[in-house]
């Protein structure tokens, strides 16, 4: 059987500052918009498109988002797509996709006047091996234990580093 690829990257702009919630058993959740630009042009004529991105971080890398994230802050998120479905007081099914963060880099934004410029730092998901177990979401379940691994040694590097915005490919 042949693997499949569940795999969202996006460089944008946070269109809301994020809003943080617990859930019922404890586990942070936050939620923001990105927005992102595709530009082309067609027979001479620039053209320019905008795409909206709801996006929803759990756990430690929620708290770090909802602390570091403000609106028209630019952000890098890697996650995986999600699709929601539910049914709405008027009876009608409605869906929602979403990206689930994983990763989130807060990228440099040009000052505005009187503002200095904001480095560009790195937040990678957090676990402290000696935190309690805590319940997994539903929708988290289906993670694999090395990228639990995975995200633990990141946790134990410097969580911090300063890049230069000019070595970024994009």
């Amino acid at each position: 059987m042949a693997r499949s690829v569940n795999k969202a990257i996006i460089v944008g702009n946070l269109t809301r500052d994020p809003e943080m919630r617990y859930t019922p058993n404890g586990q942070a959740v936050t939620n923001f918009g990105v927005a992102t630009n595709r530009r082309w042009t067609t027979n001479g004529e620039q053209r320019e498109e905008t795409e909206f991105h709801n996006v929803v971080a759990w756990g430690r890398l929620a708290e770090i988002c909802s602390e570091l994230l403000k609106k028209g802050r630019r952000v890098y998120i890697e996650g995986r797509l999600r699709t929601r479905s539910w049914e709405g007081k008027d009876g009608v099914t409605r869906q929602r996709t979403e990206i689930v963060a994983g990763d989130m880099v807060v990228l440099e934004r040009k000052p505005t006047e009187g503002e200095a410029a904001v480095g560009t730092e790195y937040v990678a998901p957090e676990e402290t091996p000696t935190e309690p177990e805590r319940t997994t979401p539903p929708e988290e379940a289906s993670i694999k234990e090395t990228k639990s691994e995975k995200a633990t040694k990141k946790a134990e590097t410097k969580k911090t580093e300063n890049v230069n915005p000019e070595e970024i490919p994009f």
